[in-house]
């Protein structure tokens, strides 16, 4: 291990590379296409210059032991000069659900513990005839396809079998985790109205049992759409459910329908909506990104097996609520022939090593977190490598938010010196990664190894032009399959094109600002716009918004992140900005209420470090609050386009507050 940014901290084997999916997919592809493609570097290049015959391989599943369970048809993209616009396998049929309920054998599909409290899991079969029951009873209950089912649930295995009963009928999945409060999930679930709520009755978090169906109640009452409740108990052994409109316990849902052991699996055009995603809602309620099953499909095998190298038997965990699309891309992977470990709760319950325990006891390959779990890892003096074996962990994965360098030496100086670590970023509005890891290449200090395969990114400065070691905007310049379809409600498609189209015609622009590295790797340096990432966890600031202006005496406010600590800043705080009633003072009471509001509607993760009171908000001429202004202002940065401000002078509010420096 080398430590030096002169050389990598990792390099695979030469009997790594021979035996990677990869290197298998790129063999086979060379014999199919007759093209020469020696190395990484030519296989990218020919899978954003030929991208049809790049996933037509992805979908035969080259080199693999199987692709796609569907039919295929002749045309591959059509119109891929647009974007949006372009058509892929507009002649194709198949089922998302089908395809990650590949065997019904004995061996394990599901792994899942709740903390240090519960511990399951499910084989192939018994995943399969779940599955069959529930799909039986969401057909009897009149889902078809189209039909919206919701999850109000915690990352345990009852999800998965709601997600893919759904997915089997053609209905739209669309979840959000129990940590919601009643107007996050209204937000959400108001927009997209689920015929069907998959709800818990609780769930653990550091050791506490937390009660949802009070909420649960709440929030039903005031979705009409919904027809059934199916409350699937977790926390609690009896339930008085007289509360909740329209519930039934999960086992009374299915139990008619147990005789049952086979699917009928609906095909399905490959632009078949499959998800609903939910944006972090920073300009407003959040928007309703709509993902295609033929789409996320492909995508994840990509991402798995050529990128993550997740092999048949491989046993894949990643720290993710049902609120993050990560959760989307973890049960994907099934398809690929993986193992799942779902986990809900405290990363750090006990005392602080069940996640290594989970990686001994269960032979976890791939290790999926994120980099504030590294940082705090690494502040807690955690040594796992001294405490535990992890002798089945071949790779570890980061995201949320980007990896500093600092993260990268804990890992292989106390996690595990021989691992692929792969910092990886993609979003909510893909569903999946635009830069992340490859098996065959090295790593390097603080770098995302390469570009996705059949992703044409790149870095463009304000101008529009490719920029090579310098600070840019991450855009992507060709279509890619999982494309969003639209936004839900969006019926001419203006507010889709303007979240991704606007900035450069043609182009997806995605809002990153990064830096292609001249080892080819990627760095990023955060969000190019105002979301907050206290954590590594994205937030809007709306949803911050809409809670604090709930309150009589707040007029306006205002968030940011700020970098913290100042010394050497590895995470966001949150500091909130309040304008009260004329008169008013904030003191300790209005402040305790304000975070509770906020803990009470959207999560803890939302509530701000810091609640400071100034005369005025800064705002355009067009009456839109400027929260980057603010930030950098709280930083020190210059403040560029002043004239486009209303009122510039209410900058003077943000500037050299001393309560900030604490």
């Amino acid at each position: 291990m080398n430590l030096s940014d002169n050389a990598p901290l990792w390099a695979p084997s030469a009997e790594r590379i021979a035996s990677a999916n990869v290197t298998a997919f790129r063999l086979a592809a060379e014999q199919r296409w007759g093209v020469a493609l020696p190395d990484y570097d030519a296989l990218y290049a020919w899978s954003v210059a030929h991208p049809e015959q790049f996933w037509v391989s992805v979908w035969e599943g080259d080199g693999m032991r199987d692709g796609v369970i569907g039919t295929r048809g002749d045309r591959v993209l059509v119109d891929g000069d647009r974007m949006p616009g372009a058509k892929w396998f507009p002649d194709a049929r198949l089922n998302f659900a089908q395809n990650l309920l590949r065997s019904r054998d004995a061996s394990d599909a599901v792994v899942f513990w709740g903390e240090d409290r519960v511990k399951n899991r499910m084989s192939h079969g018994e995943l399969y005839r779940a599955v069959a029951h529930f799909a039986a009873a969401l057909k009897e209950q009149g889902v078809v396809a189209g039909d919206r089912v919701a999850a109000y649930m915690p990352n345990m295995p009852e999800t998965l079998v709601a997600m893919l009963a759904a997915a089997s009928l053609g209905a739209i999945f669309t979840s959000a985790s129990p940590d919601f409060g009643v107007q996050g999930v209204l937000d959400r679930f108001g927009q997209t109205e689920p015929k069907v709520l998959v709800a818990c009755d609780g769930y653990y978090y550091g050791g506490k049992t937390i009660d949802v169906l009070d909420k649960l109640g709440e929030i039903v009452g005031q979705l009409p759409s919904v027809k059934r409740v199916v409350v699937v108990p977790y926390v609690h052994q009896a339930h008085d459910l007289s509360h909740v409109p329209h519930a039934r316990l999960y086992a009374d849902f299915v139990k008619p329908f147990a005789h049952i052991d086979d699917i009928a699996f609906a095909q399905l055009p490959f632009d078949h909506p499959l998800y609903i995603m939910y944006s972090s809602g920073t300009t407003g309620v959040p928007k309703c990104i709509v993902h295609c099953a033929g789409g996320a499909l492909l995508q994840h095998l990509k991402e798995h097996r050529l990128h993550g190298d997740v092999k048949p038997g491989d046993r894949v965990y990643y720290f993710t609520t049902c609120g993050w699309m990560m959760w989307n891309w973890l049960v994907s992977g099934l398809a690929a022939g993986a193992t799942l470990l779902l986990y809900d709760g405290s990363p750090f319950a006990g005392d602080n090593h069940i996640i290594f325990d989970y990686a001994d006891a269960e032979g976890m390959t791939h290790f999926g977190t994120s980099a504030k779990f590294i940082d705090a890892c690494a502040k807690f003096g955690l040594r796992p490598r001294e405490t535990h074996k992890l002798s089945s962990v071949r790779a570890m994965m980061s995201t949320g938010s980007p990896l500093v360098s600092e993260g990268f030496d804990y890992v292989y100086r106390d996690i595990k010196a021989d691992l692929q670590l792969s910092s990886i970023s993609g979003g909510t509005d893909i569903i999946s990664c635009f830069v992340l890891g490859s098996p065959v290449l090295p790593v390097w200090r603080g770098e995302i190894q390469c570009r996705g395969l059949g992703m044409a990114v790149d870095v463009w400065d304000d101008d529009g032009r490719p920029v090579r070691g310098e600070k840019g905007e991450l855009v992507c310049t060709k279509p890619f399959p999982v494309m969003p379809i639209g936004f839900w409600n969006d019926t001419d498609g203006s507010k889709y094109h303007a979240a991704y189209f606007e900035r450069f015609d043609n182009v997806w622009c995605h809002g990153d600002f990064c830096e292609i590295t001249a080892h080819g790797g990627l760095v990023i340096y955060g969000r190019s716009d105002a979301t907050l990432n206290p954590g590594g966890v994205r937030i809007g600031t709306a949803e911050i918004y809409r809670q604090v202006e709930k309150l009589h005496e707040v007029v306006e406010s205002l968030v940011i992140g700020q970098d913290w600590p100042p010394q050497n800043p590895n995470d966001v705080r949150v500091v909130l900005f309040v304008k009260l009633r004329e008169g008013l003072s904030l003191d300790d009471d209005l402040v305790k209420r304000i975070r509770q509001t906020i803990r009470d509607n959207t999560t803890p993760r939302h509530v701000p470090a810091k609640v400071l009171q100034v005369a005025d908000i800064p705002r355009t001429k067009s009456g839109k609050i400027v929260e980057l202004a603010v930030r950098n202002v709280v930083h020190g940065r210059p403040v560029k386009n002043q004239e486009a401000l209303a009122n510039p002078e209410a900058l003077a509010h943000f500037r050299d507050r001393a309560e900030l420096a604490d």
